[in-house]
């Protein structure tokens, strides 16, 4: 399953919103840097869906803040 993600850094709280059902904006803490934030948003996400790191991959956007990541079963 692909989810679009729109990506909020250096935000003063963590939280997901679900816009519909494949789309999200998150808002984390971290910087955007050295892909810092990138892996905050897999954190944020495998906390969501109740699944393993491992099982989230980010496949579009790495240096925007719209990206698609896909949700592995």
């Amino acid at each position: 399953m692909l989810i679009k993600v729109k990506a909020f850094s250096k935000s003063r709280k963590q939280e997901i919103k679900k816009i519909s059902e494949d789309n999200f904006e998150i808002k984390i803490k971290e910087k955007p840097l050295q892909g810092r934030a990138n892996n905050q948003l897999i954190k944020c996400l495998a906390d969501y869906f109740i699944l393993p790191e491992n099982k989230i991959r980010l496949v579009k956007g790495f240096h925007q803040k719209n990206k698609i990541f896909e949700i592995l079963d």
